[in-house]
């Protein structure tokens, strides 16, 4: 089995109204790692989660995931993928419990299978007391380890987490992060964009950084944390975390 969760070479997109989304974007994810993909908005991360997840169809290029291409061999790809999507997008009239369960029929998973391991999720999430409450009733960040739950009932090794923790509070953030990170401990890789910059620096082992189309910068943390510039920091006046001032020089430099 090849080491790396996800690769990516010379990957381009093109919408048909002429925006250039990707530009040639090359891109490896080990296999076990903590991945953080950062940009602004606009710059292509969506894309590439998009075509990642065969939303989106590309432009040029390829996509492996765990060595299965993702056109050639779509569906062994695929059931290495969940996702935890930045919308929250189940059926608000749904009990919980349905919302996990029959996100695993949709891979062949028995019903009598996937409902003690969807209590289970739900309990490792801290939301197992809330099993037949209907997701309408769920407060904000206990929608979003709702998705965090179905994303996981079919097992995957490559979890992608699109801005996971938007509006969700602090403990609850935090907790959110304790589980993911016992998963990544069990092998299981995880993708994570997010605005949040201060977590990614704190939880990620490598990050790359995207601006229009382009990867910026690439590495581990601590090889994209050395790209700071402190005098250029100071002349700008604004004190945030290392990886938040490396971002904004970086999208600044290429910015028009």
């Amino acid at each position: 089995m090849t080491s790396l969760a996800l690769s990516i070479k010379n990957l381009k997109k093109t919408y048909s109204n002429g925006t250039e989304a990707l530009k040639d974007v090359s891109l490896d994810i080990p296999a076990g790692d903590f991945f953080a993909l950062l940009g602004p908005n606009g710059a292509g991360k969506t894309t590439i989660i998009g075509i990642v997840t065969g939303l989106v169809n590309k432009t040029g290029g390829s996509i492996s995931v765990f060595g299965y291409d993702i056109e050639k061999d779509s569906e062994a790809a695929r059931t290495y993928i969940g996702v935890v999507p930045q919308e929250i997008n189940f059926n608000p009239f749904e009990k919980c419990i349905d919302v996990v369960v029959n996100q695993g029929g949709y891979y062949g998973i028995p019903r009598k299978t996937a409902i003690p391991y969807a209590d289970q999720l739900l309990k490792d999430l801290g939301i197992g007391d809330k099993r037949n409450e209907t997701g309408w009733s769920l407060s904000g960040g206990m929608k979003r380890r709702l998705l965090i739950a179905r994303a996981l009932i079919h097992k995957p090794r490559f979890l992608i987490l699109d801005e996971p923790t938007a509006g969700v509070d602090v403990e609850l953030r935090r907790e959110m992060w304790d589980y993911l990170h016992i998963l990544t401990k069990r092998g299981v890789t995880i993708l994570l964009t997010t605005h949040y910059l201060e977590e990614a620096e704190q939880l990620c082992k490598h990050v790359a950084i995207i601006n229009k189309g382009i990867i910026v910068a690439s590495g581990t943390m601590d090889e994209v944390l050395s790209l700071h510039d402190e005098d250029k920091a100071q002349k700008q006046g604004y004190r945030g975390g290392k990886l938040e001032e490396v971002f904004l020089q970086l999208t600044a430099k290429n910015s028009d």
